[in-house]
């Protein structure tokens, strides 16, 4: 097991287990974004890691975003380094190269949803509420809300849950597409690792790439991307993980990844 600020962090095969652990809400600070930050590096680094699970501790938060004391006193010198935190650790795991899980284990409100939305893949406890409640306290989603939110629901939802101040429960986010699974209670971390396991089924390699791909289709327009899409196929002939998935399914065995 491994230690970073209020982060744990276990190593199961391909996949990194890491869990918000910031009783008794499980908020963010600037020793835990710090940490985020540095964990996605070293994870990034590491050959061996595939696939991200990310969860809360306790049964009750997944994280309740960030600690609302550091707000109080309306320094401005604060938030401004507060908001270039949250940005540069939530942004840092949505770069991150392999495939990234949120288990939603309980509430996930302000930065504590938009940790999720950062993910590539999002799975719900059916007890779990989520919302971005900043505007009801004269803030505002500054870690990717505004932005990620809208991709994922609809203009619509997000104007809901970010002007209105409307909060979900996981059935709603399934249906707006806010999370890609509800299980049961005290079920979402198992579901998440399991769904991590099939990544490691795939060429790292191919997934560090098309991640980018799907991801640019936010941003650019298709007529780009398919070029692009054809350019980055040609260059997977360039990896020692494209030889091998090819030879072990024509050999009728397990590929023996490299990551390369």
């Amino acid at each position: 097991m491994t230690h970073y600020a209020h982060l744990q962090v276990e190593i199961r095969g391909h996949t990194a287990q890491v869990t918000i652990d910031n009783p008794p809400a499980n908020t963010w600070n600037r020793a835990s974004l710090n940490a985020l930050k540095q964990l996605v590096a070293d994870l990034n680094a590491d050959d061996n890691i595939y696939a991200l699970v990310i969860t809360g501790s306790g049964s009750k938060f997944f994280s309740a975003g960030a600690d609302l004391n550091l707000f109080a006193d309306g320094n401005k010198l604060v938030a401004t380094e507060m908001t270039m935190l949250f940005g540069e650790a939530f942004e840092a795991l949505a770069a991150f190269r392999g495939v990234s899980i949120a288990a939603i284990n309980g509430y996930a409100m302000g930065g504590g949803l938009e940790c999720a939305l950062a993910c590539d893949i999002r799975i719900a406890e059916v007890q779990a509420q989520m919302a971005l409640p900043e505007a009801a306290v004269g803030l505002l989603p500054c870690a990717g809300g505004t932005q990620q939110l809208p991709w994922l629901v609809g203009e619509g939802w997000a104007k809901r849950m970010i002007l209105c101040g409307e909060r979900v429960d996981a059935d709603t986010a399934e249906r707006i597409g806010l999370v890609e699974e509800v299980v049961g209670q005290g079920q979402a971390l198992e579901a998440a690792l399991k769904l991590a396991e099939k990544v490691a089924r795939q060429s790292p390699s191919s997934v560090k790439v098309c991640k980018q791909l799907v991801q640019r289709a936010r941003i650019e327009p298709p007529g780009y991307n398919l070029i692009h899409e054809r350019e980055q196929f040609i260059k997977l002939f360039d990896t020692a993980d494209q030889q091998e998935g090819v030879q072990a399914f024509l050999a009728k065995r397990s590929p023996q990844w490299h990551n390369r």
